[in-house]
Order: C-alpha cells, then sequence, then structure tokens
C-alpha cells in the first residue's frame, strides 16, 4: 500500500475520522517526518491544516479555534523537539480549560530500545499538564481516540495527549472492528426545575438576602449562560462581578454588572467593599483559577452558595452548599421558583459603578487609555478581540465593555505571552465570517513574529493593534513598586509597521487616536492583514490600575 492508495484504511485514518466525527475540523501545528501519514489522513477526512511556525503558537490557534466553534481543538507535532516546543501551549490549554487533543509523533516500537536521537519521554513530559496519555495501536486505534476526546471534553476540560508512531500510522487495517471510527455518545443531562428541592434550598437562601452579589465565572459564559445571569441578577437585584474571561456573561453596560475582577488592585479594592457588604454570594460558573492572592478566602462560607457544572479543584474559598448542574438551566430555575426579589437598596450599586468608572477615567493625550477607547468604538459586540498579557491587557480588561460572552479572549489562568495573535488566527479561521482583532504589546509580538507569516499565508484578513511602549510594562511597575533598579524590561523601538509590510500586509503607526480610528476603518474592508502600532510612553500606565 501507499500512503495515496484510497482503497485501503490505514491507522491514520482510523484515527482521523474519528476526530472528524467529534466535529474536529481544523488542525494546528508544525509536521514532522514522523507524522507524515496522520497529516495526509486528516486532509482526507476534511480536517484541515494550518501551518504554524512555533507549536506553542499552533497550541493557541487551536484554542482560538475552539473558542470560535465549541469544537475539540487538535494540535499535531512532531517526535521530540516538536513536542518540547507546545508544552507552553498544552500548559496553556490546561489552566484554560480548552479540550485540545494534542497528536505527537513517537518513534516505532521495533527501534526504541536502542534508538536515542530525538527521544524523550513524551509522557513523562506532558504528566502534569494533560488529562491522559496514550500511545494509538493498530487494534481499537478509533476507541482509543474516541476516549481521549471523552476525556478532553468532562468538566473541567483539559488537553489530552495521544503519541502515533509512523509503522503504526501507515499499518492498514480491515477487520470492522479496527476500521470503526467512533462518534460522541450522545449523553443526556437532566436540568433543575422550579420545584426541584435543590433549587429551593439556594432560592430559601436568597429569599433572605438584601444585597447578593452573583460572581460569574468562564464556565457560566460557556454555558450559554449570559442571558441567564443577567435575567437572574435582575430578578432577584444581584450585583454581578465577572472574572476576565467570562466578562460579557452579563452585558457590561447593565445597571447590575460591575466589571471584571482579579488583576487590578485599583478594581479589586472597590469590588472587595461590595464582597463585604453583600449578605450572599452566589458563585455561578466560577473557577478561581484566575483570581490572584488578594482573592483567597474571600468569601464567607456561611454567606456562599456555589453552582456550576463541575467541581474546580481549588482551595481559594468554600461554600456553604454547592449545586453542580448546568448554569443556564439553573438560573432559570431559580427565576421561575423567586418570581420578584428586591436586592440592594437604591443607588449603591450605581455608586459602585461610577467610582470604578472613575478610577479608571484616563487622560485626555494620546495613551493606553485612548487606544482602548477608540478601538472600543470602533469594534462591534459581535466582534472577536483577542488579548495578550502585559500592562496593556490589564487596563483593556478594565476598561472594555463587553456586551456579549466569549468575544473578548485572552489567558487569563496561565497568562503567558504572545498568545493573541495565534488565538485571533485560530478563531478567523474557524469563524471566517467574524471580524477578529488581535491586541499585543511589543514585547508579546516581538516573541511571535513568525505568525505573522501564518497570517500571510493564510490570507487572513485580521487587525493585530500593538500597544508600543518599548518596554515590559507591567514588570517595570512592579519594579518600581519594590524599590528596585529597572533591569531587563527595556525594548528597542522596532518598526513594526515596516515588519508588517516586509510579511505582506498593511503596516502604520499611529500617535494619536484619529489616526488610529482611520486605520480601523480601513482595516476592517481591507483583504489582508493590518497591523497598527501605537506609540506611546509607558509612563502612561503610572497609577492606571
Amino acid at each position: 500500500m501507499t500512503a495515496a492508495d484510497p482503497a485501503r484504511t490505514r491507522v491514520a485514518d482510523v484515527v482521523a475520522r474519528t476526530l472528524a466525527a467529534h466535529g474536529v475540523r481544523h488542525v494546528f501545528g508544525m509536521p514532522g517526518g514522523e507524522v507524515v501519514e496522520i497529516v495526509d489522513a486528516l486532509g482526507r477526512a476534511g480536517i484541515d491544516f494550518t501551518l504554524a511556525r512555533h507549536e506553542t503558537a499552533a497550541a493557541a490557534m487551536a484554542a482560538g479555534a475552539w473558542a470560535a466553534t465549541g469544537r475539540p481543538a487538535l494540535l499535531v507535532t512532531t517526535i521530540g523537539p516538536g513536542l518540547a516546543n507546545a508544552v507552553d501551549g498544552i500548559a496553556d490549554a490546561a489552566q484554560e480549560r480548552v479540550p485540545l487533543v494534542v497528536l505527537s509523533g513517537v518513534v516505532d516500537r521495533t527501534i526504541r530500545g536502542r534508538f536515542t536521537h530525538q527521544v524523550i519521554d513524551h509522557r513523562a513530559l506532558l504528566a502534569p499538564l494533560v488529562k491522559t496519555s496514550v500511545e494509538i495501536e493498530a487494534e481499537g486505534a478509533g476507541a482509543t481516540v474516541a476516549r481521549a476526546l471523552a476525556a478532553a471534553l468532562d468538566g473541567p476540560a483539559g488537553p489530552v495527549h495521544l503519541d502515533l508512531s509512523p509503522g503504526v500510522a501507515a499499518t492498514v487495517v480491515d477487520r470492522p472492528a479496527d476500521t470503526a471510527a467512533p462518534g460522541p455518545t450522545a449523553v443526556l443531562h437532566l436540568s433543575p426545575r422550579a420545584g426541584d428541592p435543590a433549587v429551593g434550598r439556594i432560592a430559601d437562601r436568597i429569599a433572605t438576602a438584601r444585597r447578593p452579589l452573583i460572581v460569574a465565572g468562564f464556565a457560566a459564559a460557556l454555558d450559554h449562560g449570559g442571558g441567564a445571569v443577567a435575567t437572574l441578577a435582575e430578578a432577584i437585584g444581584a450585583a454581578v462581578v465577572t472574572t476576565y474571561k467570562a466578562k460579557g456573561a452579563i452585558p457590561e453596560d447593565h445597571p447590575l454588572a460591575l466589571g471584571a475582577a482579579g488583576l487590578s488592585p485599583a478594581a479589586d479594592a472597590i469590588l472587595m467593599e461590595a464582597v463585604r457588604a453583600a449578605d450572599l454570594v452566589i458563585l455561578i460558573g466560577y473557577d478561581p483559577i484566575e483570581m490572584r492572592v488578594g482573592w483567597l478566602d474571600a468569601f464567607d462560607p456561611a454567606r456562599t452558595v456555589e453552582i456550576a457544572p463541575h467541581r474546580f479543584d481549588h482551595g481559594m474559598h468554600r461554600a456553604a452548599l454547592r449545586l453542580e448542574a448546568p448554569v443556564a438551566a439553573t438560573a432559570a430555575a431559580l427565576v421561575a421558583t423567586i418570581g420578584g426579589h428586591q436586592g440592594w437598596p437604591r443607588g449603591e450599586v450605581e455608586a459602585l459603578r461610577a467610582r470604578l468608572a472613575a478610577r479608571f477615567a484616563g487622560p485626555d493625550r494620546f495613551g493606553p487609555h485612548a487606544i482602548v477607547a477608540t478601538l472600543r468604538a470602533h469594534v462591534g459586540d459581535g466582534d472577536v478581540v483577542t488579548v495578550d498579557s502585559g500592562a496593556h491587557r490589564i487596563l483593556l480588561s478594565q476598561l472594555w465593555t463587553a456586551r456579549r460572552p466569549v468575544t473578548l479572549l485572552q489567558s487569563a489562568g496561565f497568562c503567558t505571552m504572545a498568545t493573541a495573535l495565534p488565538t485571533a488566527i485560530g478563531a478567523k479561521i474557524a469563524a471566517p465570517e467574524r471580524r477578529v482583532v488581535a491586541v499585543m504589546g511589543d514585547g508579546g509580538l516581538e516573541m511571535g513574529l513568525g505568525e505573522l507569516a501564518t497570517l500571510r499565508d493564510c490570507g487572513l484578513p485580521l487587525t493585530v493593534v500593538v500597544f508600543q511602549d518599548e518596554s515590559l510594562a507591567l514588570i517595570a511597575l512592579k519594579q518600581k513598586a519594590a524599590g528596585l533598579a529597572r533591569a531587563g524590561v527595556d525594548i528597542g523601538p522596532t518598526d513594526f509597521a515596516a515588519l508588517a509590510r516586509a510579511f505582506g500586509g498593511h503596516g502604520a503607526t499611529v500617535t494619536d487616536a484619529a489616526a488610529l480610528a482611520r486605520e480601523l476603518d480601513d482595516a476592517r474592508v481591507r483583504d489582508r492583514f493590518s497591523l497598527l502600532a501605537c506609540r506611546f510612553d509607558a509612563d502612561e500606565y503610572d497609577g492606571a490600575f
């Protein structure tokens, strides 16, 4: 048999067809000799391969595709250095709860005992990061892949690892049991309803609360819970705080929305006043992996109830009562049970909102505040914005008004750098009809410059907005706050506009809001990527958050 022979079924074909049966439509990675059979099979199964310039970027692309579609994410790497390069991206998937399937090549078993070139223990390398690690064999390959996918999707979701040797991948199988490509099992979930005793216990707690506070996490946003969270908040008069990834779980211009928490000490100081004043805290789909040490033991267990689709492993807080159930259905059942309920005294939530707005009001001159405001004015509510780690992410996440869930994507649990551009690429490839904007610092972009070539080769009309302050501003702020000398944080004045043009895109350097607004409008109709380098002084971050 040859790899091009369509009449016979290889193990690689079984693997690819099983992935396709589970909804996988896109794969990202960098091929090597050990994975040529599986790359070929994926294409035959209708799964499109996108070549990244680095394996960690490929993992972020897969995560972006998952966020845009809800389909399992797929990363393919070659042996040894290929998989090792992907470790940061796999760790990010673990802490960001991404159902990422990592499919790597491995040396054939017949020579494994004596061959050492590029050989490392893949399973040991990934042990702290993946939910399972299995080598695919010719017998039962489809069942092995289906099992791994089930583990990846089981809440909380996370990455899984599959090794596949080239010899096994190319092996022809003809037994029906070995050629089967099983699809996902139809799982029926019982949803709570009004009158359910468990719902009644939480409803009883709400009925006596006068200052209820909802803290919504990413699981609420993913469970189509945005409308449900807002409806529940309105029914019980609850103020709402979200994590950064859950922004939009309630429209943030809603009068009960207090915005996001977890990274900004200035915001947290005000939000903690709401936590202390609340006589009932309702945690909805809340995973504290996004939060900082200031949120350790933030909630009085006696005044805290939790609603989540599954248990999150942490020791950040305790709750007197936890209901494990779908977020949206539980919120709807509570509304039906409670009806109307008077919450916070008139004016108290409005006062907190006003204080937050005043605290983050920026200067009139061009700088990070003006960049965020201009970007927000030129990006639609249904557009996707990705943002990289750094000082700009903290400020943008506080200033950004998200009106829909899962429209502001970021690494908030792992907070790794250089993910905004590849995440945006993955989201745009998986949902080409949506406008996608990547927001990065100059340090993050320089770390992942190669993905501009991916933008070019894929012909993606993405917009990349760069906060160019010639520093690792967040670390510089921390050095300054600790009274330490400035060290290792300065970046030279890269001409990003010229680089964009060298990679086949449109590049512009802007130094005022009007120019940025014009460039954003022009980028919307351009058929290639646009990179807008916004230059300002890093001192503009002093006291910003």
